[in-house]
């Protein structure tokens, strides 16, 4: 064996190994053997185990990796997600601000401050001014409570401002009372008691029969709201178009077509009508907003569309008149009749009854509250000549109508039946939330239910149906 040769085996035999890979003990360290001869050749014994590859620790680590990469996924699929969600979470606190803003008033309700004092007292003095000038065109037993009254409330309200000791709600509730008394006192004209003895000799309404029209509206029933009825003038012109249907052809809540029926036959036939568009589009200024409508002789009164006015239709002359209802009323989904099922832009509501046409909504003085206004025609303008404010919020209600000067109010009992819950008497000023009167439906929903004073019946468009029933005083 050549020496070169030798030599080269010994070194190979005498060299170091390094290992390259972490293991549990995480030290790396270098292996040294001898060698020796046999022979010509040089053995050299060592321990192999060093270089076996870890398995076990292979797997445990590959099993993290693959944990890690499922969470990191579902990581990502949660924030997928919540970038999907997040507008539609926006969306919905702007909607539930713009729900919540009519009641922001509730953060300080009751506190006595200054603002609050020197409102109260500016519609005390108005009170006070209205009733001076009642006592002065015609002195009576009435106006003289109501002086005394208001001096008292007067008194009241100056302790207020120097002990702050009497409850502003108890002020405020007093101060309603009596604005709705003094307006009771030039309520209704002179000849109205003598004129309708059903109205003073029988007080409120005491029954209401089962539907004694049913008729599917001539529009179809997919059409589920507007309003319809009987002309409501006693002795009016135009008893010649007497029964009327007011659909909301545009999305349920918009309408411009008034159709009328020469008389009941022909209605129920659903023949021989004439259509009359009372504004050019379902979004023109003179369109009508929500199922609220009625026709009083020659005229139909409906809420103009996005705005605060109650319009006038002439149907002789195509004119429309307006008028802007008094205070901050709530329109455009503010304030509509919401009764277990909201229906959609009702906040403003027309009808008519023995003593002429009124209009029914609330403000956000009033804190949503129904408010009763009586609407006058003198030939030239339309006006608003007396405010009632009641006790009952506007949204608790599904929907309300006028009979003999007393509003109504209706509450969803079931899928079959409405019910008459609430009276407030505007010639009094009295409440009765004890009344429990049915009213038999076919659907669901009642779009609008209004009293006319001709037939003395009530009715009701009740999602697609045409409904009427009697009214028993």
């Amino acid at each position: 064996m050549a020496p070169t040769m030798f030599l080269l085996l010994l070194v190979l035999c005498a060299v170091s190994f390094n290992q390259t890979f972490a293991h549990s003990e995480g030290a790396s360290q270098a292996q040294r053997v001898s060698g020796k001869q046999r022979g010509e050749a040089c053995v050299c014994p060592f321990n192999s185990s060093a270089w076996v590859f870890p398995t076990l620790k292979y797997e445990r680590v590959q099993r993290a990796v693959e944990g890690c990469e499922g969470a990191i996924e579902n990581q990502e699929n949660q924030v997928m997600l919540s970038s999907e969600r997040l507008p539609q979470m926006q969306a919905l606190l702007q909607n539930l601000s713009a729900r919540l803003e009519p009641y922001l008033y509730l953060r300080k309700a009751g506190l006595h401050s200054a603002l609050w004092l020197s409102t109260l007292g500016q519609e005390l003095k108005k009170l006070e001014g209205d009733i001076s000038l009642l006592h002065s065109q015609g002195e009576s037993k009435e106006t003289k409570t109501l002086s005394a009254e208001a001096r008292q409330l007067r008194i009241d309200v100056e302790k207020m401002y120097h002990f702050d000791t009497i409850n502003m709600k108890t002020i405020k509730e007093k101060l309603r009372y009596l604005k709705n008394r003094a307006e009771s006192c030039r309520s209704f004209p002179k000849d109205f008691h003598g004129k309708y003895l059903h109205c003073t000799t029988k007080g409120l309404i005491t029954n209401i029969s089962s539907p004694v029209v049913t008729k599917i509206s001539p529009f179809g029933k997919n059409l589920i709201s507007g309003s319809w009825g009987k002309q409501a003038e006693q002795g009016g012109s135009r008893d010649s178009e007497s029964y009327w249907v007011q659909p909301l052809a545009n999305a349920n809540n918009w309408g411009n077509i008034l159709r009328l029926y020469p008389s009941y036959e022909k209605f129920m036939a659903s023949a021989g009508h004439r259509d009359v568009t009372f504004a050019p589009t379902h979004s023109h200024k003179d369109a009508n907003q929500g199922p609220n409508g009625v026709l009083y002789g020659d005229a139909f009164y409906y809420h103009c569309y996005r705005t605060a006015d109650v319009c006038r239709y002439n149907l002789t002359s195509g004119s429309v008149a307006r008028v802007t209802l008094p205070g901050d009323v709530g329109f455009n989904n503010k304030f509509p009749y919401c009764y277990y099922d909201c229906r959609p832009f009702s906040d403003v509501d027309l009808e008519a009854d023995e003593a002429g046409v009124w209009a029914l909504y609330a403000t956000m003085g009033s804190h949503g509250n129904l408010v009763v206004s009586r609407l006058e025609w003198d030939g030239a303008a339309l006006s608003v000549t007396h405010t009632w404010e009641t006790h009952v919020f506007k949204k608790a209600v599904s929907n309300a109508f006028v009979a003999c000067g007393v509003l109504y109010a209706t509450r969803y009992a079931n899928e079959s039946t409405e019910e008459v819950f609430y009276a407030f008497d505007t010639g009094t000023g009295a409440e009765d939330h004890a009344l429990a009167l049915p009213l038999e439906k076919v659907a669901k929903g009642a779009a609008s239910v209004s009293y006319n004073p001709v037939d003395r019946q009530i009715y009701m468009y009740n999602d697609g149906y045409l409904l009427a029933y009697q009214a028993v005083f």
